[in-house]
């Protein structure tokens, strides 16, 4: 018998996961852009990291045609970021707080970090496309990462200095 999807749901949401905007710019030259929670390393050699997009997503059809896309990972001050490019029928550039960054990719000078990616692969998901992007360079600062769990926005718990040094 298979899961009934509500408890499939609320056990994935028992599961905390960083929170990301996926950018890019369109044939046109527009900006676009996603919130994603679903977003996980794949590999190292190559490094490749894996993004999912649900297929219903106005944004769709752009990510799946790119040949780039810059993954921001978010700080947890940036919870409205998340929340602006999660929203349907919005302009989620409107706030200007988008500034060109990796490859000239619309990007938050102020996440915790930054994946810019070549497009390596799209695979079926389901309802979903699970874009595989392969690293082409990486940013890292020093900001405490905004993490989603419970269907809210979490801080993750700091770590213990034993933990830190292994």
């Amino acid at each position: 018998m298979p899961i009934d999807p509500r408890d499939f749901t609320r056990a994935m949401a028992r599961v905390p996961g960083p929170v990301t905007v996926v950018t890019t710019v369109s044939p046109s030259g527009e900006p676009r852009g996603f919130t994603a929670s679903s977003f996980s390393s794949l590999s190292l050699d190559p490094p490749l990291i894996l993004v999912c997009l649900d297929k219903g997503a106005s944004t769709h059809d752009v990510f799946v045609d790119t040949d780039r896309f810059l993954v921001n990972v978010l700080a947890q001050e940036q919870s409205g970021v998340a929340m602006r490019f999660a929203a349907s029928g919005t302009d989620r550039f409107a706030a200007g707080d988008m500034v060109p960054c990796e490859f000239g990719l619309p990007g938050l000078a102020a996440a915790t970090a930054r994946l810019a990616c070549s497009t390596h692969e799209i695979l079926d998901g389901g309802d979903h496309s699970i874009l595989v992007g392969r690293v082409e360079t990486a940013y890292s600062g020093d900001r405490t990462p905004l993490v989603y769990c419970d269907r809210s926005f979490a801080r993750p718990a700091p770590a213990e200095p034993a933990l830190a040094t292994r």
